[in-house]
Formats: structure tokens, sequence, C-alpha cells
């Protein structure tokens, strides 16, 4: 059976994004680390490559150089539960200079994009009546971090 997994590009940090993911999101652990021989691309004994999973979803860290960088283009979604939750998450990614970005997307310290939405965004988004979600979709877009309470506030129209 096929798994599909990510792989993220890092210039040097691939050991230390995964130390810092692994630390954030529950049920997360570090995996195989594979590191650069005599004569490699890199450092002679220097973390070519890190597995790494985030609450049982796999990923592969890639020490390739300074050639690439992440974009908003992909960006990881974190469905929380709750507005504890999503402090937690925007708290934690934002640590050691992460920068936010608009309607609860931020980058991390790493650069990675990152969209830390509430579920209930989802329910208020649905709703028949279209006043309601035009007024959910104006108050998120004055947001950085998403707060649920301005957020149903706004739904009904207070």
């Amino acid at each position: 059976m096929s798994i599909v997994s990510s792989c993220l590009w890092f210039d040097d940090q691939a050991e230390e994004a995964a130390r810092f993911y692994v630390s954030i999101f529950p049920n997360s652990k570090l995996g195989k680390f594979d590191r650069h021989g005599e004569g490699g691309p890199g450092p002679a004994g220097g973390v070519m490559t890190v597995e790494f999973e985030l609450d049982g979803v796999r990923f592969t860290g890639l020490n390739g150089g300074p050639m690439f960088k992440f974009s908003e283009a992909t960006s990881f979604v974190i469905d929380c539960q709750d507005q504890a939750e999503v402090d937690h998450y925007w708290d934690a990614l934002m640590a050691g200079g992460g920068a936010p970005g608009q309607c609860g997307w931020l980058k991390d310290r790493f650069g990675l994009s990152w969209q830390v939405v509430p579920v209930e965004l989802g329910v208020l988004m649905s709703d028949p009546d279209g006043a309601r979600v035009s007024r959910v979709i104006a108050a998120m877009m004055q947001m950085a971090r998403l707060d649920i309470g301005k957020l149903r506030a706004a739904a009904d129209g207070e």
C-alpha cells in the first residue's frame, strides 16, 4: 500500500525544525536520521534527512541548501476544536521568530506557512444565511489569529 507523505526542504535546519514541530503536536515523534558521509554534499556527519511524525502524519526534513524557499503556495492546516487549541498552536508556531499573516495564517521561524483554523469557522461559513456568512468573512479578514468569540458575534450581527 502506498503512503503519501511530505518532504520539507530546509537550508540546513531540518533537525531543528523537526524537533520544534514534534514538541508542539501531540502523538508526535522523531524517526530516522540520515547523515552525510565523507565527500557528501554536506558536512560529514551532518544531518541530510530526518524523518518525523506529527500526530501520526509522516514528514521528511531535507537539508538541501539555500536554493529553494517555502512559500504560501504550500501550507499546513491545523483544525482546532476550540479557542484554547487555536491559541496553543498559534503561540507555539509563532515562537522564536514567526510572522502573523491574515485570516489564521502564519509563517513559523523556518518560513513554513500554517493555517490555524477553528473547526467552527467551517460551520459558520456554511450557514444558509448569506448575510451571516458575509459578516463572518468581514470579521475574519480583520484578524491574524482567529477568534471564535468574535466570529460568532459577527455572525450574530453583534
